[in-house]
């Protein structure tokens, strides 16, 4: 008999940022939800340089994750490769353009103890 293998948040979250780390992630951050939000236990949100990259980085880890971890996510932004979300269900990744990453912000809006330099 086989034993069941269990895919906890911080097994996921791992393969995220291992996956993303080595396709060239930038300024990968990782934000911890639980207690703030019911959609996820972890956000992770990272840049690439072009659409190519930031398209390329979001299959690659939504391939990872099905090989590896049996998780099938959500993907939605990769044809225009501006901003692509990957929904594996705990654990939500963010991958932008960095200019469209300045543009949202979203690292204030989930850590609100954080103060804007300038």
């Amino acid at each position: 008999m086989q034993a069941l293998n269990i895919v906890n948040s911080e097994t996921i979250l791992a393969a995220v940022l291992q996956s993303l780390d080595d396709d060239k992630g930038e300024d990968i951050v990782q934000i911890n939800l639980r207690g703030k939000s019911e959609m996820g236990d972890y956000m992770v949100i990272a840049s690439g340089r072009s659409t190519r990259q930031v398209s390329a980085m979001a299959e690659k880890l939504a391939d990872k994750l099905k090989q590896e971890l049996g998780i099938i996510s959500k993907t939605e932004g990769k044809e225009t490769g501006d901003w692509v979300l990957v929904d594996t269900g705990d654990v939500i990744v963010h991958i932008f353009r960095p200019e469209v990453r300045e543009f949202y912000q979203l690292e204030k809006m989930w850590q609100p103890g954080k103060v804007a330099a300038g």
